[in-house]
């Protein structure tokens, strides 16, 4: 195995001297797309190898949390869907869990009232991280290569480092990213310096080199009952947290069945809670399913308004139904079902708007967040993965385990602290989604896999985006089916959102025409502006040809063979 390393080790080095990127791609083989060159590159030498999608995923997941720091991780959690070559489909949730000392006022005061940041920026907002444990499960069970080749080259991009790009310094240069990473002593020595980091600065993690090294050599279940663990101890016991010896001990992943659908003879497939994807997903395009949207016009005023006023209905039921699977009754068949969307969309007028207060009352504040990554694999085989994993916010808690150099989760966030208040996404929940212990809290994260109206696979993708990755996965469908475009099209195409509340479009600037804006404001709607939305990582199969594209909004990367 030593060999092995120091080979890895050879190349890594000369990638940094000679790295080059692409936006798309169009190979016979294996493609990966994702935010970052060396991840990507990674996952296709995996698959040169004869590894499988999964192995690709595992060996580009651990290369992200060297080089994404701020999103890829091994601190926070994520889900995955894979499609197997024979047809098959299933999905592993290793989403956080909330410690077993938690519960459900711990972010109220004596008053009743939300304490500003506690759920964010302290050690209460950390949950167990899944991240490591799903991707050894996955491995474990699908995987078949040997576990440690998947993860040495990202213990190399660790120990000899990588050039930061301008994503990586326009955050570790920021005021805010700077001054969160500040707080904590432990990340400030890491993340932060007296001088802004540069372009192309090699950029060396050593505590986090030998932290994966231990994750390589022992297996995933070091970060749990290793010596990780009683960093993630000793971390805890710096910061006054609440995770425990036995809440890593006893952390484990779900493997779920699929939420099944299908939009006008294709069939998807998205993750189950407690992500709320694949629902609040299949609830937006089994409405539009009613409805002739190419006629409509692409991003015309009745078009938007209608996506618009689809997206509403979703989200509500979204906030009243949705929670982790395990601790409440959520009524899957019906919500995901055609009779229910037609039900749910029949009041909808194509020249008015509905309030939200007449969906459903509220008020919440809105807040832009993109903190996640998604990356997209499809092999030599014909297997699939469609993965995103977070730490909720940039850079999660802000807080960074004791000689293990990486950053913890903020995820309890994602928790309703009280019943019609908003997180950091802006999004609000009901007592489905309440705190209590062991839980895991609900997500947006929806990594989604396509087929075509002959079973084939078709599209594989996913996005970052917080509480706009639902709206974006369903716009880059029915781009791709209904308004015929190719993938590049649809995933560089303007987008929009609205997520019940706050009852406002939120679009992307230069997007729309005045015309159509004035129609939508005519309607009834609020109409605010936003730089961008999300990061859709993606790939079309079509004739045993496999299409990567990877979003221009952050300069994400598609590599094939």
């Amino acid at each position: 195995m030593s060999e092995y390393k120091n080979n890895i080790l050879i190349v890594l080095f000369i990638s940094f001297v000679f790295s080059f990127e692409v936006s798309n791609a169009v190979n016979k083989n294996g493609m990966v797309v994702c935010s970052k060159h060396d991840a990507a590159q990674i996952g296709v030498d995996i698959l040169k190898r004869g590894g499988n999608a999964v192995d690709a995923a595992v060996g580009v997941a651990f290369a992200l949390a060297v080089t994404h720091p701020s999103a890829g991780n091994i601190g926070g959690g994520g889900f995955m869907v894979i499609r197997f070559a024979d047809g098959g489909v299933t999905t592993i949730d290793f989403r956080e869990k909330a410690p077993s000392s938690a519960y459900r006022d711990m972010f109220l005061d004596n008053q009743g009232n939300v304490i500003p940041g506690k759920s964010r920026y302290t050690s209460w907002s950390v949950g167990v991280p899944g991240t490591v444990y799903g991707l050894g499960y996955a491995h474990q069970k699908y995987g078949s290569l040997d576990w440690d080749s998947l993860v040495y080259p990202a213990v190399s991009l660790a120990k000899f480092g990588f050039k930061l790009d301008f994503h990586n310094i326009m955050i570790l240069n920021s005021d805010r990213y700077r001054t969160l990473l500040s707080n904590d002593a432990v990340s400030k020595l890491i993340f932060t310096k007296d001088n802004n980091f540069e372009i192309n600065e090699l950029f060396i993690q050593k505590d986090l080199s030998q932290t994966l090294s231990r994750i390589a050599k022992y297996g995933f279940r070091e970060f749990y009952e290793g010596k990780t663990a009683d960093y993630i101890l000793k971390c805890m016991n710096r910061t006054d947290g609440l995770i425990t010896k036995n809440d890593l001990k006893n952390y484990n992943v779900e493997e779920r069945k699929a939420i099944e659908f299908s939009y006008r003879g294709h069939h998807i497939y998205s993750m189950p809670p407690s992500s709320s994807g694949g629902i609040t997903l299949a609830l937006i395009l089994n409405q539009l399913e009613n409805y002739n949207v190419k006629e409509l016009g692409f991003h015309s005023s009745k078009h938007v308004h209608l996506f618009s006023e689809v997206e509403k209905r979703a989200y509500a039921d979204r906030a009243n139904f949705l929670g982790d699977m395990d601790f409440v009754d959520i009524p899957i068949e019906t919500l995901i079902s055609k009779e229910y969307a037609f039900e749910r969309s029949s009041n909808i007028k194509l020249k008015k708007s509905t309030s939200s207060n007449k969906i459903k009352h509220g008020e919440i504040v809105y807040n832009e967040q993109e903190e996640t990554t998604h990356f997209s694999i499809v092999d030599n085989y014909g297997n699939a993965v469609s993965l995103t994993t977070t730490i909720n916010g940039w850079y999660g808690s802000g807080i960074t385990v004791d000689n293990a150099g990486f950053v913890l989760n903020n995820e309890m966030d994602d928790f309703s602290s009280k019943p019609g208040e908003p997180n950091m996404y802006g999004l609000v929940g009901s007592h489905a989604n309440s705190i209590e212990p062991n839980k895991r809290m609900l997500s947006s994260m929806t990594p989604t896999i396509v087929e075509n109206s002959e079973g084939d696979l078709f599209l594989v993708l996913g996005t970052p985006g917080g509480s706009t990755i639902i709206t974006t996965i369903a716009q880059i469908i029915t781009n791709v089916i209904d308004f015929d475009m190719s993938l590049k099209e649809s995933v560089e195409s303007k987008r929009f959102h609205h997520q019940w509340l706050p009852d406002v479009i939120q679009i992307e600037k230069n997007s729309l025409g005045k015309d159509v804006i004035d129609n939508l404001i005519l309607y009834g709607h609020d109409i605010k502006y936003r730089s961008s939305i999300g990061e859709a990582n993606c790939i079309l199969i079509n004739k045993n040809l496999k299409f990567g594209c990877s979003d221009s909004r952050r300069g994400s990367v598609a590599i094939g063979y």
